[in-house]
């Protein structure tokens, strides 16, 4: 027996010398092949411009991703998008209009109609990051990450790069109806932000981002992540922009330590913090509250996750302990609990299934500028 896997160890080495030598020659005579090669296994990414991304003002998130994926489909050669049967919706769509489909006997484009298969999909893009030279970005509802949450599981084990877009992220999807609501999936998504895998990072990132410029960082944060599988949690209706001193975008980059302040007045009374298109109904809650004499900071946590691996000092810059804090979510409230702690309360969903514009639900279900001005009334 140790003869034969002895024997078998040589032939091994020796295919593999005679494989080296095949690569090394091909390389030798394609030489700009071959370096094209060696940047695309190591994820290396090319300079994108992405102060230069063009974003519309007042836009739904999953429009602004769009933007962003018509950017990169021009400029990386090695990114293969998916979507459900749904590039229309989720806005994949933006980058397939500068590609074409995948089809049978032709591997010439770079977008994969997966049909409405979310798991068969996730799997196969996953597969794809393992093999690695490609990057690899799928998309769907994100109610229906849920048929997708082994092989997530499995991507933040194997700590493969795997880009998840997932749009419709609230209970504003309109008429749709209460089965596309998700209303618990961003608590379960984010749990992967509280693991650690093998070499101590975040199993994932997950990033909610606030407006249009949040969204192009979200994307510049997901692309430069190559450890972990990133989860992008985008918004079907428009969202106003938040307020800036000068670049909206400059301020966005922020975002890059998970959660930072937004708006600020010296002597705060209350901080108000949310991710995705609830900050920006925090600013005109704000409005009504300062209105009333009461100081307001304003905080974007697009991924508490990643704001939590930030020094002490710097999260105690952007939540200092003690000071009330008012959280607006249109998931969980538990999404939320963990960073507003002992010292405020969140407004969040504590049942689902309505059906209706999004516009009568954010009145009904209290997600408005009035409701923030009347909690944190009461807070105070």
């Amino acid at each position: 027996m140790a003869e034969l896997y002895k024997n078998r160890l040589e032939e091994l080495r020796k295919l593999a010398r005679t494989r080296k030598a095949k690569l090394q020659k091909w390389a030798e005579a394609h030489p700009a092949l071959a370096e094209k090669k060696r940047k695309w296994f190591a994820r290396e990414l090319p300079d994108i411009d992405w102060r230069g991304i063009g974003q519309k003002p007042g836009v739904a998130t999953r429009a602004a991703s769009a933007a962003v994926l018509g950017v990169l489909a021009k400029q990386l050669e090695n990114m293969v998008v998916a979507s459900a049967d749904l590039s229309n919706s989720d806005k994949t769509d933006g980058f397939l209009k500068h590609t074409k489909a995948l089809t049978k006997g032709d591997f010439s484009g770079a977008f994969l109609q997966a049909g409405v298969s979310e798991f068969t999909m996730s799997c196969l893009l996953i597969g794809m990051g393992l093999h690695g030279g490609v990057i690899p970005a799928c998309g769907t509802f994100f109610v229906f990450s849920d048929y997708m949450k082994p092989s997530i599981r499995v991507a933040a084990l194997m700590q493969t790069p795997v880009i998840f877009i997932w749009t419709h992220d609230a209970f504003r999807v309109g008429e749709d109806g209460p089965t596309h609501q998700p209303v618990e999936q961003e608590a379960q998504i984010r749990l992967l932000e509280k693991l650690r895998n093998h070499h101590g990072q975040n199993a994932m990132l997950v990033l909610r981002p606030a407006d249009a410029n949040e969204t192009t960082v979200a994307w510049k944060m997901a692309l430069e992540n190559s450890k972990t599988p990133t989860g992008l949690i985008l918004s079907r209706q428009n969202i106003k922009d938040l307020p800036a001193e000068g670049s909206r975008y400059e301020a966005a980059l922020h975002a890059e330590k998970g959660g930072y302040v937004v708006q600020d007045e010296e002597g705060f009374d209350v901080i108000l913090l949310a991710s995705g298109s609830e900050v920006s109904t925090l600013v005109e809650g704000a409005a009504l509250l300062r209105a009333d004499g009461v100081k307001v900071r304003i905080v974007s946590v697009p991924s508490e996750g990643l704001f939590r691996r930030q020094s002490p000092a710097y999260q105690e810059s952007v939540l200092p302990a003690g000071k009330k804090k008012f959280g607006l979510t249109a998931g969980l409230p538990v999404t939320l609990e963990g960073l507003v702690g002992a010292d405020g309360s969140v407004w969040g969903m504590n049942a689902f299934g309505y059906s209706a514009p999004y516009t009568v639900l954010d009145e009904k279900l209290g997600y408005t500028g009035q409701n923030v001005y009347d909690q944190v009334k009461k807070l105070l």
